[in-house]
């Protein structure tokens, strides 16, 4: 059994070492001989316990003190609706609440504990009292959160030998690390010898890439839709990353090419994961897609392809879903389907979009994320979302929203917005069936993003 607080060794180990959130900073090394929660971590072990912070910084101290003393941790992101916490509790079965504000609303538990980002110091810290279960939300088709059960095997396995890097590494993300994707990061971090910069609650994207850039910042993680908005900033330059990571979305060439002009001296690389199926595999060679020599290779993770569906199968997937009302998490060879459609061309597969998220043009299927990738190709374009519009002859067609990397000049004799959806048209006319090709194509000045960092895609 080993949980973070035994992996981060001793105060000496730790040296140096930092979290820093939006208005404090917390030496590891003082964590390891001290407390962020009010009377202890002592009164929690055992305990299924929903840690429930506004501020990140406060949720990674708890996190960490956690681990190993907890029987089980809930990690719960800040934007869960309040009516959801009743099901959440019963379901996990919650008998401790973790907080750093008061909830008196919040369904009664046996216990609350405050927590804060500040250390004090504290005599007999606990470790490695039983081995902790993760609980990660992930949000179901009806909008009611899926409780799935990880372990902290599994949530470590992807980083295999990366665990130690090189102790000027500082990590940053735009995710949230009460998320998988964030919470992947936060492991990168404190497990390796590097420190972590977090975002705080409301924090503007331009102000947290100032923070990024005064703590000096190496490598920076985020959804595709978090670095459009990043290089939409005009602090984009405040951050001179060594290592640029995107995953939650599909990573098309438009952002990776983006991306590689506008830090030269960043390696780029974008990863697929999932709450379920855990990190499946990471791209490094600057494109869209992945090599087709992944599927059935021998390696940690089995990936396939069935009926154009991506599957994997590791020791990185999720134990299982909490509550007797969702299926099976794994298939009869142990394969989770992630839903993420896929399609071969020559020697490499390219994602086309959610399963989930298709769109019905007079019978005939169309992703939205493979038309943005189209239209995401234009030079002019920073980012697009496709969506449906009614129509009684065919059901539904194709509509682009649009967001420009600049306003065109309204002097420019030609109408460069018209130019630009001429332009446009044409490219994806180019690469894609006639029933994909926008029938309506609008100009915006932004697109909403979700808490998660991925485009809000409204039913």
């Amino acid at each position: 059994m080993t949980s973070i607080r035994h992996s981060l060794g001793n105060a000496a180990d730790c040296s140096g070492r930092f979290l820093w959130g939006a208005t404090a900073g917390i030496s590891l090394g003082d964590l390891l001989c001290g407390t962020a929660l009010d009377g202890g971590a002592a009164p929690l072990t055992g305990r299924s316990v929903l840690v429930a912070t506004r501020d990140q910084l406060a949720a990674a101290l708890a996190l960490i003190e956690l681990d190993g003393v907890a029987r089980r941790l809930i990690v719960c992101p800040p934007d869960t609706s309040p009516e959801h916490l009743p099901s959440i509790i019963a379901t996990a079965g919650v008998d401790a609440i973790v907080s750093d504000c008061d909830h008196q609303d919040r369904p009664a538990v046996a216990l609350r504990v405050h927590c804060k980002p500040l250390v004090t110091p504290a005599n007999n810290v606990p470790i490695d009292r039983c081995a902790t279960e993760w609980v990660l939300l992930t949000s179901g088709t009806t909008g009611a959160p899926k409780l799935l059960a990880h372990s902290f095997a599994s949530l470590t396995a992807p980083l295999g030998g990366s665990r130690r890097t090189g102790g000027d590494v500082v990590w940053g993300t735009f995710y949230d690390i009460r998320r998988y994707g964030g919470l992947q990061i936060f492991f990168r971090a404190v497990l390796g010898r590097g420190s972590f910069v977090l975002s705080g609650a409301g924090e503007p994207i331009g102000d947290f890439l100032v923070r990024l850039g005064a703590h000096g910042a190496t490598h920076v993680s985020g959804t595709p839709s978090h670095w459009r908005r990043a290089l939409m900033s005009p602090n984009a330059r405040a951050i001179a990353p060594r290592y640029v990571r995107l995953s939650g979305e599909i990573a098309d060439q438009g952002i990776l090419n983006a991306l590689r002009s506008f830090y030269p001296q960043a390696a780029v690389g974008h990863a697929f994961a999932s709450t379920e199926a855990g990190v499946g595999f990471e791209v490094n060679d600057g494109l869209e897609g992945f090599p087709a020599s992944l599927i059935g290779a021998a390696g940690a993770v089995h990936i396939k392809v069935d009926d154009g569906s991506l599957r994997l199968r590791s020791a990185r997937n999720a134990v299982r879903y909490l509550g007797a009302e969702h299926s099976a998490l794994t298939d009869d060879e142990g394969f989770v389907d992630t839903g993420d459609m896929v399609e071969r061309r020559g020697d490499r597969y390219y994602f086309l979009g959610r399963r989930n998220g298709v769109i019905n043009v007079g019978g005939l299927k169309v992703y939205p994320e493979e038309v943005e990738a189209a239209i995401n190709r234009h030079p002019a374009v920073r980012m697009s979302m496709v969506r449906p519009r009614g129509n009684p002859i065919t059901g539904a067609l194709v509509m682009a929203d649009v967001v420009l990397k600049r306003e065109p000049d309204p002097g420019t004799a030609r109408g460069p917005l018209a130019e630009y959806k001429q332009e446009i048209l044409q490219m994806c006319h180019a690469s894609l069936a006639a029933h994909k090709v926008p029938a309506t194509i609008r100009f915006v000045p932004a697109l909403e993003i979700a808490a998660a960092g991925k485009l809000a895609r409204h039913a």
